[in-house]
């Protein structure tokens, strides 16, 4: 997991294009996406955080976006209700 401010623009790409980051989120909504997600791109650099794979996101409590992960987005919707029952 890596804050966007903790990296240069340069380290970045070369993370990407590495495939050491692999999705994007926003650390205050706890919601990671990929990163080509319309709604993450939006976001301000200040609040957006990088992770390598979704077992490391999950881990650290964040969920799915619905946008661009629709289908894990519902899974972990059902996910939430089953434990709320």
């Amino acid at each position: 997991m890596m804050l966007h401010l903790q990296l240069s623009d340069s380290e970045l790409r070369s993370k990407i294009r590495k495939r050491e980051l692999r999705l994007g989120g926003n650390k205050n909504l706890k919601i990671y996406g990929l990163l080509d997600c319309r709604s993450g791109k939006r976001m301000k650099r200040d609040n957006r955080i990088f992770f390598t794979d979704e077992s490391e996101a999950l881990q650290n409590g964040y969920r799915p976006c619905a946008h661009c992960m629709r289908d894990e987005y519902q899974q972990w919707k059902l996910q939430q209700i089953y434990h709320l029952k």
